[in-house]
């Protein structure tokens, strides 16, 4: 395999030198002083348990501590405290494992050539508005679909998650993985070109774009990773062209997917680990983290301008143990930017507080000018949801710890890019759905006015909503509702009224009984012509009638399968990214070993015969 900066089957998951130690008494002490708080029984519908932890395998919780979501609660233990942590809730071994393979390999690289139309889907609505709505679908056609089978399967190496959504450019794949490795594939085959070692791992769509260097044009690979670096890499041969970390907070992360424009690359940061561990009995001063959006030159990587989701925290008290509480803080940006070329607008929808001050902005639609990042407007759909980790009764918290709201709030993020949408009346609308519950239409036109609201499910903190989708006529709502009385299930909307046409109750689970089975719905759902797919916890891939709502194809994904390159893989839940749909075939991936789904590791395509 050709590995980008590095030689052949040189490339390790772990880069550093931590030392591999036997697992001791020690392990447990660390985890019940450090962790366990948190990672009860009676909080497990928002925060693994130690026994959903002991399905995960040792190197993934080792990731998590050291590069993932829960580094900041890392980073108060020692290395070798976190190599025994992972190991006493891992059942086994750190083990380094090489991320190359010989199994698969392209004979050759042959030059990126210009897309066909219907071969390109980038970024992670396919369209600088996030519509998920592909038209131009290669050849593929809604009568075809009941007859598609799986063509090719690659196996994503060392991994227990899969929620990085594959990009599509011609007959080139582009794909991240949770090990932090970009993957260049044969789009039609599966065969691999070459791979690119990132500083983190990578949860989030590819977007390509053309941009000039040294004054030669480039076709340019443009992703962020866990610690907020966003890079961009040559399309032909996944050699670096530049790479900035766009946010110096320990907790920043890249969840969301970059979006590339006219030759800037619009960055959205996150900041999930300030908030899981504001509560922690550490010396770790809370909260400083701020969502954000930082617009880049695609060329050079220099900064433009960047865009805060809230105002500078400021001193609000000195707790009795010396800890200094600030605020506000959190409003993190989980989804990707939408363009609004009309308008000269960015849309991004924002999360919850982590503590107050009560502020405007988070869960909250706002809209940004494109040039400069200024502000021109924000609607806010839930004010002072002010949440963190352990300040629920239930968890023991209490509200002399930083970051506890009184009351605490119910953490309803937005997941979800917002979505233009013109409708056949040449009317634009912005469609957005949240973890409370409820879609929303907005009007662009009137400072984001709020043109209607669509109750699709219950509301839930337990995970996340990660994108509707809209053909024009309809906009199609999944629903999570993780951990309450009636989850999954999938509702079409008339775009104009906000009224229900029909809604298709969750199939049977096609998993077995246990943790992480469920009928959630929370993937991203994706829409072409007469179909719309959307995917669930059980590891089932469903399309429907997008006019009826009737389901006319399923595929079971959490069967193992024999991949291109050898890596033995399985399906498993489906959380975060939805299918992709180019060159006559569905792309998807499989696998979300986290707090709310079962572990897999597949890439998987499908077509016709």
């Amino acid at each position: 395999m050709k590995i980008a900066g590095l030689p052949a089957f040189a490339l390790f998951l772990f880069a550093s030198s931590l030392p591999l130690s036997a697992q001791t008494p020690s392990a447990a002490e660390t985890f019940t002083t450090v962790c366990a708080s948190c990672h009860t029984e009676q909080g497990a519908d928002k925060i693994p348990s130690a026994a959903k932890l002991r399905q995960l395998n040792s190197n993934a919780i080792l990731r998590t501590l050291t590069d993932g979501a829960m580094r900041i609660q890392g980073s108060t233990i020692t290395a070798e405290q976190r190599v025994d942590v992972a190991e006493y809730l891992g059942g086994g071994p750190i083990i380094e494992q090489a991320l190359s393979f010989d199994v698969g390999m392209c004979e050759s690289i042959p030059p990126l050539s210009p897309p066909a139309p219907g071969s390109v889907w980038t970024g992670w609505g396919l369209d600088e508005k996030n519509s998920r709505f592909q038209r131009e679908t290669g050849g593929l056609t809604a009568a075809e679909i009941p007859q598609l089978k799986l063509k090719w399967a690659f196996g994503v190496p060392d991994v227990t998650s899969h929620r990085a959504q594959p990009a599509i450019y011609g007959e080139r794949l582009y794909m991240g993985s949770q090990a932090g490795v970009v993957f260049s594939l044969n789009a039609l085959n599966g065969c691999t070109y070459w791979s690119y070692k990132a500083e983190a791992g990578i949860r989030t769509a590819m977007s390509l774009g053309e941009i000039t260097v040294e004054g030669e044009s480039r076709t340019a690979v443009f992703f962020n990773d866990l610690k907020a670096f966003a890079y961009a890499l040559d399309a032909e041969t996944g050699a670096l062209l530049w790479k900035v970390r766009v946010d110096e907070h320990p907790g920043a992360m890249g969840t969301g997917a970059v979006k590339f424009y006219k030759g800037r690359v619009y960055v959205p940061t996150s900041g999930l680990t300030e908030e899981a561990v504001a509560n922690s009995k550490s010396p770790y001063e809370c909260c400083s983290f701020r969502g954000s959006v930082t617009a880049l030159d695609a060329s050079t990587g220099m900064q433009v301008w960047k865009v805060y989701a809230l105002p500078e925290p400021q001193l609000i008290r000195v707790r009795d143990d010396g800890r200094k509480l600030r605020g506000p803080a959190g409003a993190a940006v989980w989804n990707s930017p939408t363009v609004d070329v009309k308008r000269n607008l960015l849309y991004f929808a924002t999360g919850n507080a982590y503590v107050g001050p009560k502020a405007a902005t988070s869960n909250a639609i706002m809209a940004v000018n494109l040039d400069s990042g200024a502000l021109e407007w924000v609607n806010q759909t839930l004010a002072a949801d002010i949440w963190s980790v352990g300040c629920e009764p239930l968890l023991g918290g209490s509200h002399d710890n930083p970051g506890c709201a009184d009351p605490v709030g119910p953490d309803f993020d937005y997941s979800a890019s917002p979505v233009l949408v013109t409708m056949a009346d040449g009317k634009d609308i912005i469609v957005a759905t949240q973890k409370s519950g409820k879609g929303y239409a907005f009007d662009p036109d009137n400072n984001g006015d709020l043109l209607w609201t669509y109750a699709w499910g219950q509301g839930s903190a337990a995970g996340g909503v990660y994108g509707t989708a809209s053909d024009g006529e309809r906009a199609f709502f999944a629903v999570a509702d993780n951990g309450t009385s009636a989850p999954g299930g999938l509702h079409g909307v008339d775009l104009k009224t906000g009224e229900r046409l029909w809604f298709t109750p969750p199939a049977d689970l096609l998993c077995r009984s246990g943790p992480g089975c469920s009928p959630v719905q929370g993937a991203a759902v994706t829409a072409m012509p007469g179909v719309v797919f959307s995917g669930s916890n059980d590891g089932g891939l469903r399309a429907y009638d997008s006019a009826t709502g009737k389901v006319i194809w399923t595929f079971d994904t959490n069967p193992a399968f024999n991949t291109i390159n050898g890596i033995t893989a399985n399906g498993g839940s489906m959380d975060g990214p939805g299918p992709v749909i180019a060159n006559g075939l569905v792309y998807v991936t499989a696998g979300n070993g986290g707090p709310f789904g079962r572990p897999g590791n597949v890439l998987l395509v499908f077509g016709v015969e």
